[in-house]
C-alpha cells in the first residue's frame, strides 16, 4: 500500500474519530440546551396565561369560567408541544380536560383510571413551584405548574410535553454539525494533502525515478538535492553509489592487476618449459583465454576459447569438458590445430572461481 493511500486512510480515520467524539459532545450539549429551552418555554408560556387562570379560580372555584375555558380549549391545548393537559382546582377536582368525561372528577378517582407517570405534581405541590420530570423510557416530560395566590395554591396544571420539537432541533443541529465538520476536515485535509504531496510524495517519486535511472557506468544519481529530509536521503543514496563505484573500480583494478600478474606468470613458466613447436592455451572458468604462447586473431575485448579453436573440433571440446569435471586429472587425445594433426593434453586446476584454470597443451605426435 502506497504512502499516499495510507495518508488518506489515516486522515479519514482520524477525522471520523474526531467527528464521532465531537458528535457525542455536541449531541449531549444540544440535547441539554434544547430540552432546557423546551421546558423553560412551556413554563413561561403558562406563566403568561396564569393571571387569567387565577382570576377564574378566585371568581368561581367550583366550575370553569368562560375565559378559562376559551384559554384552555383554544390556546394551551392546541400548543403542538403539549400532548395533554389536566387542570385541577384547590379541592382536587378536575376543572378542564380534553376528554369531557374527566371534567368534575376528583383527582383520586382520575389517577385510578389514568395513572400518573411521574411524581411531578406531588413535588410541585410541596415546593409550590413548577417541577419537571422526564417520563421513564418515553420522549415526554411531565410538568406540574402550581397556581398560587398569596403563597396559597388555588389550582394546578399537569402538562405532558413532547420532546419531538427538541428532538427535531437536535437532529437539525446534528446535521449542520456533520456538514460543518466534513467541510472543516476538507478545508484542513486538502491543503495538507497538497502540501505533503508537493513536498514529500512528489519528491519521493522523483527520487525513485532517479534511482531507477541511475547509471551503473558513472554511478551518478541525477536528482536535484535540496536542504530537506528528501535531499538528505538523495545525498545518502548518492554517497552509497559513490562507495559502490569506488569498491567496483578497486575490484576491477585489482582483478586486472592479478590477471596481468597471472599472465606474466603463465608466460614466464610456459615459455621456459614448453618448446616452440608446441601450443599452450590457458583459460578461466568461463573459457576466456588468459594466455596463449602464440599470436591470437585480432579480437576486441576478451577472447573466448571458441574464438581460437574451431567449434567443429568436438574432440578437443570434449576433453576440456572432461577435464573440468575431473580437476587435477590429465585428459589426452588428438585434434587438428593450425592445419596440423596434434596430440592434446588438457588439465583443469582449482575448485573455486578464483583458481579455476584449464591448461590445454597441443604438441606434435611422436613418430615411432
Amino acid at each position: 500500500m502506497s504512502i499516499k493511500i495510507k495518508f488518506i486512510l489515516w486522515f479519514s480515520l482520524l477525522g471520523a474519530y474526531i467527528m464521532t467524539l465531537g458528535g457525542i459532545f455536541y449531541h449531549n450539549l444540544f440535547k441539554w440546551t434544547f430540552d432546557e429551552k423546551l421546558k423553560a418555554d412551556v413554563i413561561e408560556t403558562i406563566k403568561t396565561y396564569a393571571p387569567t387562570l387565577r382570576e377564574g379560580l378566585l371568581k368561581n372555584p367550583r366550575s370553569i369560567t368562560f375565559e378559562e375555558f376559551k384559554l384552555m380549549n383554544e390556546t394551551i391545548s392546541r400548543d403542538e408541544r403539549i400532548t395533554s393537559v389536566v387542570y385541577v382546582n384547590r379541592a382536587g377536582i378536575i376543572r378542564w380536560h380534553r376528554e369531557a368525561r374527566f371534567i368534575g372528577m376528583s383527582w383520586d378517582e382520575y389517577i385510578s383510571q389514568v395513572p400518573i407517570m411521574t411524581d411531578a405534581i406531588v413535588q410541585a405541590k410541596e415546593a409550590k413551584s413548577p417541577k419537571v420530570r422526564q417520563v421513564p423510557k418515553q420522549p415526554y416530560y411531565e410538568i406540574a405548574i402550581p397556581l398560587s395566590v398569596n403563597n396559597e395554591i388555588v389550582g394546578m396544571l399537569l402538562l405532558l410535553v413532547s420532546r419531538a420539537t427538541s428532538q427535531a432541533l437536535i437532529s437539525s443541529a446534528m446535521k449542520k454539525y456533520v456538514i460543518g465538520a466534513v467541510f472543516v476536515l476538507g478545508i484542513l485535509g486538502v491543503p495538507l494533502y497538497l502540501f505533503i504531496s508537493s513536498h514529500i510524495f512528489s519528491k519521493i517519486d522523483m527520487l525513485v525515478e532517479a534511482i531507477d535511472a541511475a547509471s551503473f557506468k558513472t554511478f551518478e544519481l541525477k536528482f536535484e538535492v535540496k536542504n530537506d529530509e528528501i535531499g538528505m536521503l538523495a545525498e545518502s543514496v548518492n554517497n552509497l553509489l559513490k562507495k559502490f563505484k569506488k569498491e567496483i573500480d578497486g575490484y576491477v583494478k585489482k582483478e586486472k592487476y592479478f590477471r596481468e600478474i597471472e599472465e606474466k606468470w603463465w608466460k614466464t613458466i610456459l615459455k621456459t618449459i614448453v618448446p616452440h613447436n608446441e601450443y599452450v592455451i590457458v583459460v578461466d572458468e568461463n573459457n576466456n583465454v588468459l594466455y596463449a604462447n602464440f599470436e591470437l586473431r585480432n579480437i576486441s575485448g576478451s577472447v573466448h576459447l571458441l574464438d581460437v579453436i574451431d567449434s567443429q573440433q568436438q574432440n578437443l571440446l570434449r576433453l576440456v569438458g572432461q577435464a573440468f569435471d575431473n580437476p587435477g586429472e590429465v585428459m589426452e587425445g588428438e585434434t587438428i590445430f593450425k592445419g596440423q594433426n596434434l596430440a592434446v593434453k588438457v588439465v583443469h586446476i582449482g575448485d573455486t572461481p578464483e583458481l579455476n584454470r584449464t591448461l590445454i597443451l597441443l604438441y606434435p605426435k611422436k613418430v615411432y
